[in-house]
């Protein structure tokens, strides 16, 4: 329980790492998308190395393994992006996505299984809207750029998602 707390903490750690811009940077909707996007994608990287630990299912595992490279790598492009562009990332989760955490964090084996799967295809639902509108509507070249590169991929996710054990 420990480690799995550690790992946890961990994941969200990193966004403190990065370094910010103004701590209130005007509202507008690339700087929506970016923190948006951070704060999902560390979201993903946490509950996948749970997913790791606790799963039961070699699919969950499979899909957690993938979900933890991609998104530490987009993740790692979009802190990139925000820091030339000096837009600020969250410091912390917000609520919402440390409750599904909180959520997962004390499950094991199959019920872990079927409550990350359905986590999987609520986030990655969310996420693929998130990335069609900036994909579409994103006002910054670069951000939308990145938006557009990772579609593909996060339909595919989300495909793999729904194809988890108890995903639907």
């Amino acid at each position: 329980m420990a480690f799995t707390t550690l790992a946890v903490t961990g994941a969200f750690l990193w966004l403190a790492s990065v370094p910010y811009a103004q701590e209130s940077a005007p509202a507008n909707p690339d700087n929506d998308f970016v923190q948006k996007a951070s704060v999902g994608g560390s979201t993903e990287v946490a509950l996948s190395k749970l997913a790791l630990e606790k799963g039961s299912s070699d699919a969950v595992k499979r899909f957690a393994e993938q979900m933890v490279t991609d998104h530490t790598m987009a993740n790692q492009e979009l802190l990139t992006l925000a820091g030339r562009k000096n837009i600020p990332v969250p410091k912390k989760v917000d609520a919402k996505h440390q409750a599904a955490v909180d959520k997962l964090g004390p499950l094991q084996g199959e019920e872990f299984d079927r409550a990350y799967g359905k986590q999987m295809v609520q986030d990655h639902e969310e996420t693929v809207d998130l990335f069609e509108k900036e994909s579409a509507q994103g006002q910054d070249d670069d951000l939308k750029a990145h938006a557009t590169k990772l579609l593909p991929k996060l339909r595919d996710h989300l495909k793999m998602a729904r194809d988890l054990p108890g995903a639907k």
